[in-house]
């Protein structure tokens, strides 16, 4: 599966270029570009990913999964489709960018309560800054946080940066893999 996931990403998600060409979030310029949607939502990248996912968290006994909003949304509801199944059913989260000002003002949104353990995705990490955001949003909801995983890891210190919070982070791909799949390096 994590063969076929590459091969998706590879084709519709992952640009490399020789020459830093590729502005970033943090304006650093890239010599690689990744953006999980196109690979997340479609049909065989989602179960490609849910399954992977679900892989990679069904030793733990957890109740939710789920992340930032929007690069987190459609790794948790395939993951958690995939686990219900696998018979081990994980309800899927989402946590919001910014506090909505009406109604039940929350961070995390879904069936989750106080206390139940979970596990933070997100589709690609860097220095892991939005990680690190829900991993807050989530405490401060009264989730605990037991694993943190993402799709996808520039290998760029972001896992690192993330230990610091939570000990037990692990990535599905990584830009090593990517670059060994294309055949380039840098």
């Amino acid at each position: 599966m994590k063969n076929e996931l590459l091969d998706i990403v590879c084709k519709t998600s992952f640009k490399f270029s020789e020459e830093p060409t590729f502005k970033l979030a943090s304006g650093k310029m890239s010599h690689f570009y990744v953006n999980c949607k196109p690979t997340t939502l479609s049909p065989r990248g989602m179960y490609l990913v849910g399954n992977l996912v679900f892989d990679a968290v069904k030793d733990l006994d957890i109740a939710g999964i789920g992340g930032l909003t929007f690069g987190a949304d459609p790794i948790a509801v395939a993951t958690s489709f995939a686990s219900e199944l696998g018979g081990k059913p994980i309800k899927a989260f989402s946590i919001r960018k910014e506090l909505k000002d009406h109604g039940i003002i929350n961070w995390v949104e879904g069936d989750m309560a106080k206390g139940e353990k979970v596990v933070i995705i997100d589709d690609v990490i860097t220095t892991g800054g939005s990680t690190i955001k829900a991993i807050e949003r989530a405490r401060v909801q009264g989730l605990e946080v037991v694993r943190v995983i993402t799709l996808i890891d520039r290998q760029e210190g972001g896992l690192e940066n993330v230990q610091e919070y939570v000990d037990d982070v692990r990535s599905i791909i990584t830009r090593d893999d990517l670059m060994k799949h294309l055949g380039v390096s840098l």
